[in-house]
């Protein structure tokens, strides 16, 4: 290394006076004196040349001694979902944390694959930096395993490599400029293993940046950003850097990475993913459980270099297997638009992100239909992508089973009167709507009784108990999308209540009692505990039958047999255990009839409400809302559900009626009359009463 030109000067004035302290006669004992004093002059000489040459560092060791600091300030905390339930949860994030490229780089598992028109080539197994420098957009790292079928095979590898401790937890931090824009950008990039969301895809870049009015690190050492913007599936969210939504430990930065997607946010919540050109729809989870991860700044070089440990930077190419569409590797920073152009990326994200409303105070929720359809559409376009004529015959297969169905049932005639008669589930459906439309507006008066008594109950709850009333947030443990505790409260005990008024108007009709809604509720809540008591006692006995596995048949066969317990409260005044009893007699040897209509108002009870919220979010109603329309919705269904399960209530029992007898018939000699001579036997038949059976 040569010394700065200052250095020499400094050097050459500290031997002038060490020559002058000498004297010019004694110059050469300075230098050839006594032995252990010529040594120790020449040792120390040493020491103030090596002392010179690192106290002037040349200008470019400065500037990056300074870019590592500033790297090093504002280096984010990262929080990510525990995994709590186990490596192959992929609710969790199983590919924590965001590591070194060095994970796959020189892992002899790993192919470095090339794709031009005359096919796909291995050029190198066990790529290394020096392998993949320079490679252009044709090629690609190929990991162990198939990303579009994924199981738990990518999680493994990586906890294996995290074990053996080379998945360190880094962030590669890099200095970037755009010309015509001053102030420079302090971006963080992470790197993860494995994107297992909705896209399926080895490797995966994410990552943040922070905007400063400075020209060099030096000056950005002394000054806070501006602004700081996360990266969100090719595209992000801005803030200012003062702004309430952005958390800080000290100066650095809290961010929160979705579970699988890694998408980066400012919070904890569901929010609705939805990237560039398709990538990353669906909801992107940071909720609770978390942990914080505190991943170790790399400075990168600021242009990308083509020797040495960032060569890879030069690699255009991607970091993952070739798939189509949104399933394709991704990749690396340099190709991003954000790397070149940091001022220009930025100015065109969003300043928000849309949440997706969680639990409802009745009915499913938003969050359910609108992550679940996702998940299954893309699970689907990842099933066609793998094996098209497989994903072709499942679609066929599903139209063909819809088809069948609805062209096995009968669906003329829909005779309201009697109700107690044989209907099959075509006339079942058509029958309840047309119930449901000549009694609306007393039916739709229990509908919205009920919402507002759901309501009013987890509001007392919160004055009780303290806490969000609103019953619209995540539940804070487990992993899956959950009611919240007063909104499950108030769902528990007013839901059994207000399908027992709808059972009790639906009865009354049957008996030709006068049907209001006074008359309904009161029959409801004249049996409130054994309306709800009935309920969580079959609900309770069909889980407890289901964690044991080899119950599981059992309980299948339990959940269709109590279907009807409510009907029996209502139209026997049974006690709970009869209710269950008397309901497993009425369905006994209708078993299929009675789990395939209650399965298909359940069906319809699902969909109106949650999908029309999930239309709701791509309108300007504000998000807040978009629960109330569903819970609304949802309300106004609950008659229509429950007047269909009482009508096949009134089905079965009049199916049972036209029953022959089934008690066994038994001849007896009739009693010999006194008289001389004994007469023939006379046989009488024993049959039994309808009322023994």
């Amino acid at each position: 290394m040569v010394p700065a030109r200052g250095g020499i000067r400094r050097v050459a004035h500290a031997r002038r006076v060490r020559e002058s302290a000498c004297g010019s006669d004694c110059q050469g004992a300075c230098l050839t004196g006594s032995p252990g004093r010529g040594k120790l002059r020449l040792i120390g000489a040493a020491v103030a040349i090596t002392a010179a040459l690192w106290s002037f560092t040349p200008p470019a060791r400065a500037s990056a001694s300074a870019a590592q600091q500033l790297a090093d300030a504002y280096s984010p905390v990262v929080m990510v979902r525990s995994q709590e339930q186990g490596i192959c949860d992929s609710s969790e994030e199983q590919y924590w944390p965001p590591t070194s490229v060095d994970t796959v780089l020189g892992d002899p598992r790993v192919r470095l694959l090339k794709h031009d028109s005359h096919g796909t080539q291995v050029i190198k197994r066990a790529p290394t930096v020096a392998d993949v420098a320079e490679r252009g957009p044709a090629y690609y790292l190929d990991l162990p395993g198939n990303p579009l079928d994924p199981g738990c095979k990518f999680a493994q590898d990586f906890a294996a490599l995290r074990r053996a401790g080379k998945a360190p937890a880094v962030t590669y931090a890099h200095i970037a400029h755009e010309l015509g824009h001053p102030g420079l950008a302090l971006q963080y990039w992470f790197f993860y293993y494995f994107n297992q969301f909705n896209d399926l895809h080895e490797g995966d870049w994410e990552g943040m940046q922070l905007a400063f009015h400075a020209d060099t690190p030096a000056q950005a050492l002394v000054q806070a950003p501006y602004e700081i913007v996360l990266f969100q599936h090719a595209g992000g969210e801005h803030a200012g850097w003062d702004d309430a939504k952005v958390k800080r430990d000290g100066s650095h930065p809290v961010v929160y990475s979705a579970a699988g997607s890694h998408a980066t946010f400012y919070g904890s919540a569901l929010y609705l993913g939805n990237g560039q050109n398709g990538s990353g729809v669906g909801c992107d989870n940071t909720t609770k459980p978390l942990m914080a991860l505190r991943p170790r700044a790399v400075l990168l070089p600021d242009a990308p270099v083509t020797r040495g440990e960032f060569a890879w930077l030069s690699y255009a190419g991607r970091w993952g297997q070739r798939e189509a569409g949104f399933n394709n590797g991704p990749a690396g920073p340099s190709t991003k638009t954000v790397w070149r152009e940091p001022f220009t990326w930025m100015a065109g994200t969003r300043d928000a992100s849309a949440t997706v409303p969680t639990g409802a105070l009745i009915g499913p929720s938003v969050a359910g239909a609108f992550c679940g359809a996702v998940a299954n559409v893309t699970g689907f376009l990842n099933l066609m992508a793998r094996t098209a004529p497989g994903a072709i015959g499942l679609a066929a297969g599903t139209a063909l089973l819809i088809i069948v169905l609805v062209s096995l049932t009968r669906w003329r005639p829909i005779d309201l009167q009697p109700l107690r008669q044989p209907r099959a589930l075509g006339q079942l459906l058509l029958t309840a709507g047309r119930l449901y439309w000549r009694h609306g507006v007393r039916l739709v008066l229990i509908a919205l009784t009920a919402l507002l008594l759901i309501g009013g109950l987890q509001e007392l709850q919160a004055l009780v108990l303290g806490g969000n009333g609103s019953g619209l947030a995540f539940s804070d443990s487990g992993a899956k999308i959950q009611i919240s505790t007063s909104a499950g409260l108030g769902r528990t005990l007013a839901t059994p209540v207000a399908s027992g008024a709808v059972i009790a108007f639906v009865r009354d009709l049957d008996r030709g009692d006068p049907a209001g809604f006074v008359p309904a509720w009161r029959a409801a809540l004249g049996r409130l505990w054994r309306l709800i008591a009935v309920e969580l006692v079959a609900t309770i006995l069909v889980f407890l039958m289901l964690i044991t596995i080899i119950g599981i048949p059992f309980a299948i066969r339990k959940f269709v047999d109590w279907q009807l317990a409510q009907q029996e409260v209502l139209f026997e005044d049974r006690s709970i255990r009869e209710a269950l009893r008397g309901s497993t007699r009425l369905v006994r040897g209708h078993w299929w009839h009675t789990g395939v209509v209650a399965g298909a108002f359940w069906f319809l009870s699902q969909i109106p409400g949650p999908w029309l919220g999930f239309a709701l979010l791509f309108t300007t109603v504000p998000i807040s809302n978009v629960n109330l329309f569903g819970a609304v919705i949802s309300a106004l269904l609950l008659p229509y559900v429950v007047v269909g399960r009482t009508l096949l209530y009134l089905d079965l029992t009049a199916r049972r009626a036209e029953e022959p007898l089934t008690a066994p018939v038994t001849l007896s000699p009739a009693p010999q009359t006194s008289t001389s001579r004994p007469s023939p036997p006379h046989w009488v038949w024993n049959v039994p009463s309808r009322s023994a059976r």
